[in-house]
């Protein structure tokens, strides 16, 4: 299973009777799963189970889906009032048409007010759960989509999370091998410091012991073997995948830790130059894992 981005966005679309539906559904980093869905009147019912759904596709991100929902205009219900009609026509049938006045007609009668009444088509509780299920089977339609983004983005962002950890493993390495932390070099570096003081005359006996002395005080074996130790379980989870960010982040602390104690314990140039680069990489490795799930 490869890693995932919390970010991405999908859109779906569809109809059903009289229905016309559409997703839209984008979703950005966060520390847990929150799901925030607008719904149309009518439609509320579907909350639930898209939940449900979503929580069993995403671990983590802020995901909003709006359901927009139109329904076509239906042909409206026409009825004539036939009692009306009636009473009209009596009432013309009981006057005496003037001379030169022409009969009344059905269309002008029809077009008399209240002699036919028309009225909006009446909602149907079966088109309704129709369009309710086309629906929520539209959401997992953008849950597809989103997913499939969502991983996309996730290889690039594995891939580029796999080139810190070996370029941190190179540099542990290379701070494992710095001539710097033997004590010889200890040893050179604090007759050099003498030295420059002026002092003459001091025990070469006394001075290897001090010189022994500072380097158990900047040994940074500890360091380097848990940092070797962090990088190999950063390692394991990328390979494993699945939504290992919030380990991921974890590991990048105690990594970010170990390079700063390395610094703080360095009296050398060059193993203080690695652990400075040490640290640039860890975290920019962190960064980029705030967008893993």
């Amino acid at each position: 299973m490869a890693i995932a981005s919390m970010t991405g966005f999908a859109r779906a679309a569809g109809a059903a009777g009289p229905y016309a539906w559409a997703w839209e559904i984008k979703s950005v980093n966060a520390r847990g799963l929150d799901l925030r869905l607008r719904l149309p009147p009518g439609f509320d019912a579907l909350e639930p189970e898209a939940r449900r759904r979503a929580g069993a596709r995403l671990a983590r991100g802020t995901v909003y889906a709006t359901l927009a929902m139109r329904r076509e205009a239906a042909a409206p219900d026409v009825r004539v009032n036939m009692e009306l009609l009636s009473r009209l026509l009596g009432a013309l049938n009981s006057v005496e048409r003037p001379q030169g006045v022409a009969p009344a007609s059905l269309d002008g009668l029809l077009a008399l007010r209240g002699v036919v009444e028309t009225a909006e088509a009446p909602e149907l509780e079966s088109a309704l759960e129709e369009a309710r299920a086309a629906a929520l089977g539209g959401f997992e339609a953008a849950l597809d989509a989103l997913c499939a983004m969502r991983a996309g983005e996730g290889g690039a962002v594995g891939a580029a999370l796999a080139q810190r950890l070996a370029r941190v493993g190179d540099l542990t390495a290379r701070a494992d091998a710095s001539p710097g932390r033997q004590p010889a070099a200890v040893m050179a570096r604090l007759g050099q410091s003498v030295a420059a003081l002026g002092g003459t005359g001091l025990d070469p006996a006394r001075l290897h012991q001090e010189a022994l002395l500072l380097a158990g005080k900047a040994d940074v074996r500890e360091e380097l073997d848990r940092l070797e130790a962090h990088r190999a379980a950063a390692q394991a989870l990328l390979a494993a995948g699945g939504p290992v960010g919030r380990r991921l982040d974890f590991l990048a602390q105690e990594l970010a830790r170990e390079a700063n104690t390395l610094c703080a314990k360095s009296n050398d140039v060059e193993l203080t130059a690695i652990g400075m680069e040490l640290r640039v990489e860890i975290e920019q490795f962190r960064e980029q894992v705030q967008n893993v799930e």
